[in-house]
C-alpha cells in the first residue's frame, strides 16, 4: 500500500496537470480579462485572497490525521464516531449564528473570532481528555461555519458597497479561490505527511502547524483589511456595541429579519419542485460524504499507507473532476451540468458498491478500496460545480443563503444518524466483528446514492424543457436547429 499510494499520487498529479493545461487553452472569458486588467480590482482581490487562502490552508492541514490522532490516543471507533457527531451537530447549531455574527460584531471582528476559535480547537488536540476533545470538535464546528460565510461576506460587501465593482466580477474571484483551494488541499496532505511521518512528530503535528497560519491570517485581518464603512447592519460607524439602545434595537430587528428570511426560504423550497429535488440530491450526496470522511482512514490505515499522501491523492482526484467539469461544459463540448450531476451520482454509487465488496470482514482488499475512494473524490469534483450551477439557476439570489441552510439541516441529520448507527453497531460487536459495521455502513451509503440518482432522474423529468437548467446557447429537447 505504501508504493500504491505514491504511485496513485504521481499518476493523479500528472492527470491534473494535463487537464488543467487543456482547460486553460480552451478558456476565454471577456469578463475575466476586463476584471484582471483593472488594477484597483486586482489589489482588492489579492488583499482578500492572501487572507482567505491562509484560513483555508489551516483548515486543510487538519484533514489527513484527525481520525489517526484519536486512534493514537487509544479511543475506540465508537468513541471517535461520537466526536465526529459533536462536530457535525456543532455546525448545525452554529450555522444561524455564523450568519448573524457579522451583522452584530462586524465582518472583520468575526474573521478574527474564527482565527481565535480555530486556534483553540487545534490546541485542544494536545489533550488526551475526552471532554477537551469534544470541546475542540464544538469549536471546530463553529469555526467551519464562520469560514464558509464570514470571509465571503466581507469580500462581497467590499466588492459592491465599498469599491463599487461590477457584480459580474465576483465569480472571477471565487473561481480563483476554487482553483487555489484544490491546490492547497493537495499540498496540505504532503506537508502534513512530512511533519507527521517523515519527521516523526506524530499525528498532532499538522494541527499545531495550523496555528501559525491562523495567527498570520488574524494579523492581516487586523492590520491590512480596512475598517468597514458599517460595522453593524444599521450603518452606525461607531458600531452597535457602543450604544445600548441601538444594540437592543439591532438585535430585535436582526431576529425579526432572520425568522422572516427563514420562512421565505422554506416557502421557496416547498413551492418549487425543482428546488425540493435538488435539495434532496444535496442532502443525500453530501451526508454520505461526511460518513466517507470518517471511514476512509480506518479502512486504509491498518494496511500502512502514508495517510498524508493518500489525502493528497484524494484531493488531486477531486481536482481532476472539477477540471473535467470545466472542460465538459466549455464551448467545444457543451455537456449539460445536469447530465454531469447524474454522472457524478452514478460514479459515487459505483464507488460505494465497490466498497461493499472490498471491505468484507477477514478479506479486506485495500487497493480496491483506495480506487473506490479515488473514484468517489472524482465524482465530488464533478458534483460540486454541477450542483452549484443548478442552484444558481433555480434558487433566487436573495433567498439562496437561507434555502441552502434548509438543505443543510437534513444533510447533517442524515450524517449524524449514520455515524450514530455505526457507533451503536461497533459498540455492540466484538473486536473481531467490528469490520462488519463499516461494510454495513457502505451498503447504506450505496442505498442513499441510489436514492440520490432517482432524485436526479426526477429532476430531469421535471425540467426536461426548462431553459433554466441548461447552459446558455444550447437547444431544448424538441427544438429544431435553424
Amino acid at each position: 500500500m505504501f508504493v500504491t499510494a505514491y504511485l496513485a499520487f504521481i499518476v493523479l498529479v500528472g492527470l491534473v496537470v494535463a487537464l488543467e493545461i487543456t482547460a486553460r487553452r480552451l478558456a476565454s472569458s471577456q469578463t475575466t480579462q476586463t476584471a484582471v486588467a483593472n488594477p484597483a480590482f486586482r489589489r482588492f482581490q489579492n488583499l482578500f485572497l492572501k487572507v482567505y487562502l491562509l484560513a483555508l490552508w489551516a483548515d486543510w492541514l487538519q484533514g489527513p490525521y484527525l481520525y489517526k490522532l484519536y486512534r493514537h490516543y487509544n479511543f475506540l471507533e465508537s468513541q471517535i464516531a461520537i466526536l465526529y457527531v459533536c462536530g457535525l451537530g456543532s455546525s448545525v447549531l452554529f450555522s444561524p449564528v455564523a450568519g448573524w455574527l457579522p451583522q452584530f460584531l462586524g465582518r472583520r471582528q468575526t474573521c478574527v473570532l474564527f482565527c481565535v476559535a480555530y486556534s483553540i480547537c487545534c490546541l485542544t488536540k494536545l489533550s488526551q481528555e475526552y471532554f477537551m476533545l469534544i470541546l475542540g470538535r464544538v469549536l471546530g464546528g463553529l469555526s467551519t461555519s464562520l469560514l464558509t460565510t464570514t470571509f465571503e461576506s466581507w469580500y462581497v460587501h467590499g466588492h459592491i458597497e465599498v469599491n463599487d465593482f461590477p457584480k459580474e466580477w465576483i465569480p472571477v474571484t471565487f473561481s480563483k479561490v476554487a482553483n487555489w483551494n484544490h491546490g492547497l488541499a493537495v499540498a496540505a496532505g504532503l506537508v502534513a505527511n512530512l511533519f507527521a511521518e517523515w519527521l516523526g512528530l506524530g499525528p498532532v503535528a499538522p494541527f499545531l502547524l495550523a496555528i501559525p497560519s491562523l495567527a498570520v491570517c488574524a494579523w492581516f485581518v487586523i492590520f491590512e483589511w480596512g475598517r468597514e464603512n458599517s460595522e453593524g447592519s444599521h450603518g452606525d460607524k461607531n458600531g452597535p456595541l457602543l450604544n445600548p439602545f441601538n444594540a437592543a434595537k439591532l438585535q430585535t430587528t436582526a431576529r425579526a429579519r432572520f425568522w422572516r428570511s427563514c420562512l421565505d426560504g422554506l416557502r421557496c423550497l416547498l413551492s418549487d419542485r425543482r428546488v425540493m429535488l435538488l435539495g434532496g440530491v444535496q442532502a443525500l450526496f453530501e451526508s454520505v460524504l461526511y460518513i466517507f470522511v470518517f471511514l476512509w482512514t480506518p479502512v486504509l490505515d491498518p494496511h500502512g499507507p502514508p495517510l498524508g499522501i493518500v489525502f493528497s491523492s484524494l484531493m488531486a482526484a477531486s481536482m481532476a473532476g472539477s477540471t473535467l467539469f470545466r472542460l465538459a461544459t466549455s464551448p467545444p463540448y457543451r455537456l449539460q451540468p445536469g447530465h454531469l450531476l447524474c454522472l457524478a451520482v452514478l460514479l459515487a454509487f459505483f464507488s460505494f458498491f465497490m466498497l461493499t465488496f472490498s471491505t468484507v470482514p477477514g478479506q479486506p482488499r485495500p487497493r480496491e478500496s483506495l480506487l473506490a475512494f479515488l473514484l468517489l473524490e472524482l465524482a465530488c469534483g464533478l458534483y460540486f460545480p454541477a450542483v452549484s450551477f443548478l442552484q444558481g439557476r433555480v434558487i433566487p439570489v436573495e433567498r439562496r443563503a437561507v434555502v441552502l441552510a434548509w438543505f443543510r439541516l437534513p444533510l447533517h441529520l442524515l450524517a449524524c444518524l449514520g455515524l450514530l448507527a455505526l457507533h451503536g453497531e461497533v459498540s455492540g460487536t466484538g473486536a473481531g466483528e467490528a469490520g462488519s459495521g463499516t461494510r454495513h455502513m457502505f451498503i447504506g451509503c450505496a442505498t442513499m446514492m441510489l436514492a440520490a440518482l432517482l432524485a436526479v432522474v426526477s429532476l430531469f423529468t421535471v425540467g426536461r424543457n426548462d431553459a433554466d437548467l441548461r447552459l446558455e446557447g444550447t437547444r431544448l429537447e424538441g427544438e429544431l436547429e435553424i
